[in-house]
């Protein structure tokens, strides 16, 4: 139980000090799309690049554990994305309703849980999930531009999300680090220490970004709400724990990252995907607070088992 608590407790006190700092008023909700812009493109970068330039190819190519982990992002993905397309018949919506039950929070929680669970081996697998989860982004991508702009072009959709994927700093930093690491140049110290300040500030950024993100109020209806998160928390763990251990048979760290990272809540991605659509965003905000709020117990319980193994 205290290997539990040590890894739980830094990373949900974090967040809980976001939101107790703004429920004080030391920092207003604005702030957190502030220390959003800056860990989006400052300070995850900077994290990605270093452990891409730092690991090589050899490090992210994991078949096992990228295939357990993209199905059970797609399966839950196509399936809450049907579900909602069936309710209301509105396609931009239901995907929507896909990526915020198959969204993981990798980035922000991923990367330091993995840590200090797994210890720095748990840095791969969380960079490679931070991979797949933009993969999810760009099918959902696809489907809103079809749902929404439907008066477009198919080729002019697809040159629009891979506009989008190409202009995004958390996808190309790992792939500017690995050409790093491939090319055999020398980084000067000076030009490494700068990015090893702006490294080590993603992680605590994030997190209280995230405490802050949670006071947003929503008067939406919690049904659909809690579908969703329960889809999230508790159908893609056990997904992905079903892929990985009984069917691909991966390594306990594997095995375990996995299932750390698909139980992990939703992230604010499909929230910002929502508002640059101009949508309503009031069934995510919900559900990343759901989420965020349940992963707490869920996480736990697992890595309390898992310590038991």
């Amino acid at each position: 139980m205290p290997y539990v608590f040590n890894v739980v407790l830094p990373v949900f006190s974090l967040i809980l000090i976001g939101y107790a700092c703004g429920r004080a008023g030391k920092l207003r909700i604005s702030a957190s799309i502030e220390l959003n812009r800056f860990v989006v493109w400052l300070a995850l970068p900077a994290q990605l690049f270093n452990f891409a330039a730092n690991s090589g190819w050899q490090a992210l190519w994991q078949p096992g554990f990228i295939t357990a982990f993209f199905l059970s992002c797609l399966v839950v993905f196509v399936l809450v994305l049907l579900v909602s397309w069936i309710w209301d018949r509105d396609l931009a919506s239901a995907s929507f309703n896909g990526l915020s039950a198959s969204y993981s929070n990798t980035g922000y929680m991923g990367i330091p849980l993995c840590t200090l669970a797994l210890g720095q081996d748990g840095l791969a697998p969380a960079i490679i999930s931070t991979f797949i989860v933009f993969v999810m982004f760009a099918l959902a991508t696809v489907l809103i531009e079809i749902g929404t702009l439907s008066h477009k072009k198919a080729h002019e959709v697809v040159l629009s999300v891979i506009k989008s994927l190409c202009s995004n700093p958390l996808l190309i930093a790992p792939v500017v680090g690995l050409a790093w690491a491939s090319s055999g140049l020398y980084m000067y110290d000076s030009i490494a220490q700068v990015i090893s300040f702006l490294a080590a500030a993603a992680t605590p950024c994030a997190l209280v970004s995230i405490g802050l993100f949670l006071m947003k109020k929503s008067d939406t209806s919690s049904h659909q709400a809690w579908g969703i998160s329960f889809a999230k928390l508790i159908l893609q763990p056990l997904l992905a724990w079903t892929i990985a251990g009984p069917i691909l048979d991966l390594p306990p760290l594997w095995l375990s990252a996995v299932v750390i990272l698909s139980a992990l809540p939703t992230g604010t991605g499909p929230f910002m995907l929502a508002q640059y659509y101009k949508a309503d965003g009031s069934v995510i905000s919900r559900v990343v607070l759901i989420t965020t709020v349940g992963s707490l117990l869920t996480l736990s319980l697992f890595l309390w088992w898992n310590s038991g193994i």
